[in-house]
């Protein structure tokens, strides 16, 4: 089939590669130029396994493509999949400007269409935004669903590091259609993937995304209050949660205590639920009680860091990692940001190293400074931020080290402490 991807962020770029590698057609639409032409030339703008082979192999095959115009990229479409981001307001509210804005030009090109579009909402949106996007695209068109075009919900889970990996092995499809045949059609577009499918209305697969996000962030939530009880009983967190997660009911998945969750989506999308449902006349309380520990979660390692180095002014501290977790260069929302906030607030001299993300972090702490692997490792006490595997293979020891993600070599340091272990 023939599909547009409007939006060649993280999640359109994965899945319009994704959906080439099944052998359909993608177009990708952005309205950044130097995106389009980084693709177009083979390299992704953000990192994420195996991605460049999968893009560089789909551009040769001709099944993938970018470009800035819509209207020729539509004219070949029987689908359009809307991945554009949805950033967080100051209040929680999700800003929906861009998603507004993708409507607002489809519906222009929906007015001299002539044949059907089915349209698919797959960026992450608050329940009951596909309604309202039905509204504008029926008001600013002329045009009726059902008649000359489908719109649906089909929000994605797949976990940045994993992205490729999780597209190909999901656990679920969901899809949220009003009418059958739209949704079918959907269904064979996906044909020859695993997971259960999960047809429903638009506005419960919206919730579906929102509740999927908001129960992992409360299980690492309550994995890390837990763990800040065990520290000040000098138990290993670990050992808890690798017994508790044995029960069926539990599971040991996100149960890694430690310095709070990060990214693109637990954060925002937990604060969003908030929001709406405080705009429904509901107080969530349970939610905001998950969001309070988890931005207070990361400065636990200051505090550990001060059982070893009462004053921090002057003292040369080193930092590993930078990405809110392996495997990927992104860093919104990471529990480095508020470490590294703390640490200049203190007046330390911070030296860095992560895989991937130290670009993107240069571009909010330009002052700090960007080293290797060994630089770190010599500095006054090294603080581990993310797990990347390459970090099991260094040397720790005679070393001051605090841990708020767990290496087990970094144990071999003269001075050692878990956030929770």
């Amino acid at each position: 089939m023939n599909v547009s991807i409007l939006g060649c962020g993280y999640v359109g770029l994965v899945t319009g590669v994704c959906l080439a590698e099944l052998g359909h057609t993608i177009i990708g639409v952005d309205v950044d130029k130097n995106k389009i032409e980084s693709i177009n030339n083979g390299h992704p703008p953000l990192y994420e396994d195996k991605l460049p082979e999968l893009l560089l192999k789909n551009l040769k095959n001709k099944k993938f493509i970018a470009t800035i115009d819509l209207k020729s990229a539509l004219s070949s479409s029987e689908f359009v999949f809307v991945c554009v981001g949805t950033p967080q307001l100051d209040s929680g509210e999700t800003n929906l400007d861009f998603i507004n804005s993708a409507f607002t030009s489809l519906s222009e090109e929906l007015k001299t269409r002539k044949i059907p579009l089915t349209i698919v909402i797959k960026s992450t949106v608050p329940p009951g935004t596909n309604d309202l996007m039905l509204s504008l695209l029926e008001k600013k068109s002329g045009k009726k669903e059902g008649v000359d075009f489908h719109l649906l919900s089909n929000p994605e889970f797949l976990r940045e590091g994993k992205a490729i990996y999780d597209f190909f092995n999901p656990d679920k499809i969901v899809i949220g259609a009003r009418n059958k045949n739209a949704s079918e059609r959907l269904k064979n577009l996906y044909s020859g993937l695993p997971g259960k499918i999960i047809e429903t209305d638009p506005k419960t697969a919206e919730m579906i995304k929102y509740a999927n996000n908001a129960f992992l962030a409360t299980k690492i939530s309550f994995s890390n209050e837990i763990g800040n009880i065990c520290k000040k009983l000098d138990i290993d967190s670990y050992n808890v949660m690798d017994a508790i997660g044995l029960d069926q009911r539990i599971g040991r998945a996100f149960l890694d205590s430690g310095i709070g969750f990060g990214g693109s989506c637990f954060p925002k999308d937990v604060k969003s639920l908030i929001y709406t449902s405080k705009k429904l006349k509901y107080e969530p309380k349970l939610l905001e009680q998950v969001v309070e520990l988890n931005e207070k979660q990361p400065l636990k390692i200051i505090e550990l860091l001060k059982k070893s180095l009462p004053n921090l002014k002057g003292r040369t501290i080193g930092v590993l990692g930078l990405a809110f977790k392996p495997d990927t260069d992104d860093i919104r929302e990471a529990p480095s940001i508020k470490i590294v906030d703390a640490l200049l607030k203190e007046g330390s001299k911070i030296v860095v190293y992560d895989p991937k993300a130290m670009d993107n972090f240069k571009k909010l702490y330009p002052q700090i400074k960007y080293v290797t692997v060994e630089e770190v490792i010599r500095s006054e006490a090294v603080l581990i931020l993310t797990e990347w595997k390459e970090f099991e293979s260094f040397n720790y020891k005679g070393k001051i080290v605090v841990a708020g993600r767990r290496i087990k070599k970094a144990r071999e340091a003269k001075i050692y402490e878990g956030v929770c272990w």
